[in-house]
């Protein structure tokens, strides 16, 4: 229950980020991987690691179609398999062509790269759904930190709805300063929950800009997504955050903001800073947070306001035991009404 699901996709950047003959060396849950674009521009995943003396491939040349290690020249096609070893003589009667590096599964959504690490039989077990948009961006802004704190933790932050009024007590976001009931309903989905769509207020300087009272939605699904859809009428906002588990006390936070307006083009300058420190105040909050857990590993999880975290929890059990029992995954949640103050 301590690690991250083996068996998910996970996001390790965005999928412009991998152009050219360029590699990119990414850490997944402790395993370091090379991932690059083909001649073709298929995505492709592989173990960064040469059988030969354990080199780096994301140190090497690519050309395209084959990587090769820097330290003996050994190449290896986009599928892993060993092209050449060409410090072998005539007189070496070895077979290269059993030698591959480990391939990982890997995939484009929502213009970002997924990898899924898990190397085991899957059995009846489908690992959930890509994150996806349903319009077409006009614009988009990301910002990514790295989170030194465990992905669980990092994870409980997206669907901790507590922690808003104290953390993100920001003038641009959360103006008003008196905490006031809510009460949301929440609906299961595949590999998650829904806070079902809701009318909520024009105060914050976001929302207004949409013009309206927007209608907005907010899913979290396993293994650590949360996607929330803003609909203002023809309009359009999507606000995506996703969890990756770098190792057991390292996670990538990403934040993807769309948008179907082109005119909010003009105020990307303004938002990225914005986000930014959205985004590190989760990353410092969290941080201290873990060196807390880190002297003693337990969470009183209380009141409504803390009953997302225990779903998350119950799903994850979910999702481990159908892996072990090689079913479907059967979501264990009940549509349910919650209150706290925020």
């Amino acid at each position: 229950m301590r690690r991250p699901l083996a068996d998910a996709w996970y996001c390790v950047g965005r999928a412009t980020d991998f152009a050219g003959n360029a590699l990119r060396a990414v850490e997944l849950d402790g395993e370091q991987m090379v991932v690059g674009r083909d001649a073709a521009g298929a995505l492709f995943a592989l173990r960064d690691r040469c059988p030969h003396r354990g080199m780096a491939l994301s140190k090497g040349r690519f050309d395209g179609a084959a990587l090769t290690c820097p330290f003996h020249g050994w190449r290896f096609g986009t599928d892993g398999r060993c092209r050449d070893v060409p410090t072998l003589s005539s007189a070496d009667a070895a077979d290269f062509s059993r030698i591959a590096v480990q391939r990982f599964p890997v995939l484009e959504s929502a213009g970002f790269a997924w990898v899924n690490p898990h190397l085991g039989p899957r059995g009846g077990a489908e690992p959930p759904a890509l994150p996806a948009l349903d319009f077409e961006p006009a614009g988009c802004l990301v910002v990514a930190l790295e989170v030194e704190a465990s992905f669980d933790l990092t994870t409980l932050s997206l669907v901790d709805p507590g922690h808003v009024a104290f953390v993100h007590d920001s003038w641009w976001f959360r103006p008003s300063k008196e905490l006031r009931e809510k009460v949301k309903r929440f609906a299961p989905t595949p590999h998650g929950f829904t806070m079902t769509s809701h009318a909520t207020t024009k105060s914050s300087p976001v929302y207004r800009l949409l013009g309206g009272a927007p209608e907005v939605e907010i899913e979290f699904r396993l293994p650590g997504v949360r996607l929330e859809r803003i609909r203002a009428g023809a309009r359009r906002v999507a606000n995506y955050t996703f969890a990756t588990p770098m190792s057991h006390d390292r996670t990538l936070l990403t934040n993807a903001l769309y948008w179907s307006m082109p005119a909010l083009n003009l105020l990307k300058p303004l938002a990225r800073p914005l986000m930014r420190q959205f985004l590190t105040q989760d990353q410092q909050v969290l941080q201290h947070a873990q060196k807390g857990l880190d002297r003693k590993p337990t969470m009183v999880l209380f009141g409504q306001s803390d009953l997302p975290s225990q779903w998350y929890f119950r799903l994850k059990r979910e999702a481990l035991q159908a892996a072990r029992e090689g079913r479907p995954f059967r979501n264990p949640l009940q549509p349910q009404e919650l209150r706290w103050r925020s």
